[in-house]
């Protein structure tokens, strides 16, 4: 070696070791997940079963998968990723996890609770906090808070779904069958708006009920709900609404006459689905089963993306990943994300619900999505699905 190469190596040691002394210490983004301690939509045997819209597994399996993708970002940023979960047992010790939470320094929180719990805790914390676990158009509308976002599908984003779905395919005569849980009956009004929206015909709505009771025999017997004399006429299709999963899962092939069902059986509108295969989705699903050690759900999508919201939101400013900034970048117009759908995903001014593409899906396969195709908005045609902005009773949202 040469003393002038040596000269040029010890003034490249010596640059070096100037950069590193003058990098400031690497800051840390600290998440809190906070969900129900005991789940019983987790209980083995309704996982085993699959109802449709049901989670799977806790949430921390896709945010961890989330954290994994961005490493290489986070590493090139020097910031620091660091998870807590909380359980939580009631609505006041949501309130209770999510103070402990912002006392230990919490950036933001991914929420997997009913909707009265989540409207205490959001009501708690001045945090950004995005909703994982409930679809109830509560929280997106009257209950609805400044920092409270919604990676998942509303409700009323699932009832679009599903009501164009059968526009497109000309199923206007619809069945509903409804079950008799507080959800059933909100989410059949938003069925039944849906329908009257697209210009489909309400048949007849027939309730159901499991009973063990052998007065009350027949509510639960498919043939009888869905026969014409019952209902008044034909129809296209039957649309179930059921929160429980239990009577909409058998159904399928169970009722009167030969018509394809819908809802929380046979084609449902879903997040995410284990069998899609466009946009990259199938090397998303096998990244997770890979992980997670089971399929993806739409719970455990909206987990995921909710973590990439913040972690994106997060590396706009590593240095001070603070509350207040990523609340800011959550609520840029411009902030948009890649969810594996084909389109860019944003969260809407007036809900802070995203916006996204829904499957439609069988269990088996995709079968399509919607927003269906010559479905049309000023906008965003994804604004055809859940509440639009002249419709909002959301007051909180900036």
């Amino acid at each position: 070696m040469t003393s002038a190469e040596a000269r040029r190596g010890l003034a490249a040691v010596g640059l070096l070791l100037v950069a590193l002394a003058g990098s400031p210490s690497a800051a840390t983004l600290t998440i809190g997940i906070v969900q129900r301690a005991e789940d019983d939509r987790l209980e083995p045997a309704r996982v085993a079963l699959a109802y449709p819209g049901q989670p799977g597994g806790r949430a921390r399996d896709a945010v961890d998968l989330a954290i994994e993708e961005t490493q290489f970002e986070l590493d090139a940023a020097g910031l620091q990723v660091a998870v807590s979960v909380r359980d939580a047992t009631s609505a006041d010790d949501a309130v209770t996890q999510m103070r402990q939470l912002d006392k230990a320094g919490a950036a933001a929180a991914l929420l997997d609770l009913p909707s009265p719990w989540m409207a205490a805790a959001s009501a708690a914390s001045a945090i950004p906090l995005i909703n994982v676990g409930d679809s109830a158009e509560s929280s997106r509308q009257l209950n609805c808070r400044a920092n409270l976002f919604h990676a998942l599908p509303g409700d009323r984003m699932r009832a679009d779904a599903l009501g164009q779905a059968l526009l497109v395919r000309k199923w206007t005569r619809v069945l509903l069958l409804a079950g008799p849980r507080p959800d059933d009956a909100s989410r059949l009004a938003l069925a039944q708006a849906a329908l009257k929206r697209l210009g489909l015909k309400q048949v007849a709505v027939k309730n159901f009920k499991l009973s063990a009771d052998p007065r009350e025999r027949d509510l639960a017997n498919p043939l009888l709900l869905t026969g014409t004399a019952a209902v008044g006429g034909d129809y296209d299709v039957v649309w179930v609404v059921d929160g429980d999963g239990e009577f909409a899962r058998t159904l399928p092939y169970r009722i009167a006459l030969p018509r394809p069902v819908v809802g929380d059986a046979g084609m449902s509108a879903a997040a995410w689905a284990p069998h899609f295969d466009r946009y990259g989705a199938p090397q998303l699903e096998r990244r997770f089963r890979r992980e997670a050690r089971r399929p993806m759900t739409s719970h455990d999508w909206a987990a995921y993306i909710g973590a990439k919201a913040l972690l994106q939101a997060a590396l706009q400013q590593p240095a001070a990943p603070q509350p207040a900034r990523l609340n800011a970048a959550l609520n840029r117009a411009d902030f948009t994300l890649d969810g594996f759908k084909g389109m860019r995903l944003s969260f809407r001014a007036w809900d802070h619900q995203l916006r996204q593409p829904m499957l439609l899906t069988d269990g088996m396969a995709v079968i399509g999505s919607a927003p269906v195709e010559g479905v049309m908005h000023a906008k965003n045609v994804l604004d055809t699905l859940g509440t639009d902005a002249p419709e909002s009773s959301c007051k909180a949202a900036p």
